[in-house]
């Protein structure tokens, strides 16, 4: 099943990043692009999730220097293109994947597209990954360590139903039950000529 595969991925990749465990660290992609495309995309995917995850950590420093908090500011903007990116590049994945399937009378899109739901899937992994940590430090106390390992819980569950969520839309557009779409993304914020402050107007 994809989920499956996804969410071993993710796990080795959140796994790896805790290895240095620093948002500066190098960057490498174990798989191929050429040769495995779809395990590169999730890869990459979760890589910038989970770089993103500590900017939002390091950002919410109460002593954080201003001038270090705007640049921040700013590598968590990039950073979510990036990650919007990704989700147009594996949902062209999908797409692609199931170009020749045979769309029935009345099939239905569904409310988000796949790669969104691969989208809540990494960020999933990132919840259960710390909240796991939470509920084993040993420098907490022993109602922290139940209250986390209560949410760990419900996390778990949410994952197991996101997962058979993802694999049922999956198999469902592959048999023509449910069609999909690309909406390419209209951000406006970055852009020059349509944010009235980048374009210089007050």
């Amino acid at each position: 099943m994809f989920s499956e595969k996804a969410n071993k991925i993710f796990k080795e990749v959140i796994d790896k990043y805790h290895e240095i465990d620093n948002v500066d660290q190098p960057f490498s992609n174990p798989y191929s692009d050429e040769t495995n495309l779809l395990a590169h995309l999730l890869y990459r995917k979760c890589w910038i999730d989970t770089v993103q995850w500590h900017y939002e950590d390091i950002i919410r420093d109460p002593n954080i220097d201003p001038v270090s908090a705007l640049s921040l500011k700013r590598q968590i903007d990039a950073s979510n293109q990036d990650r919007t990116d990704m989700v147009e590049y594996v949902d062209s994945y999908f797409l692609e994947k199931y170009n020749n399937a045979t769309v029935k009378e009345g099939a239905t899109i569904n409310t988000e597209s796949p790669a969104w739901g691969v989208d809540r899937l990494s960020i999933l992994a990132l919840k259960v990954y710390h909240m796991n940590e939470e509920a084993t430090r040993e420098n907490a106390s022993e109602d922290h360590r139940n209250s986390c390992q209560i949410k760990l819980n419900v996390l778990l569950e949410q994952r197991v139903d996101l997962s058979t969520a993802i694999d049922q839309l999956l198999k469902d557009i592959s048999t023509g039950d449910k069609y999909m779409k690309v909406y390419k993304q209209m951000k406006m914020y970055n852009d020059d000529e349509l944010n009235p402050v980048l374009r210089g107007e007050k």
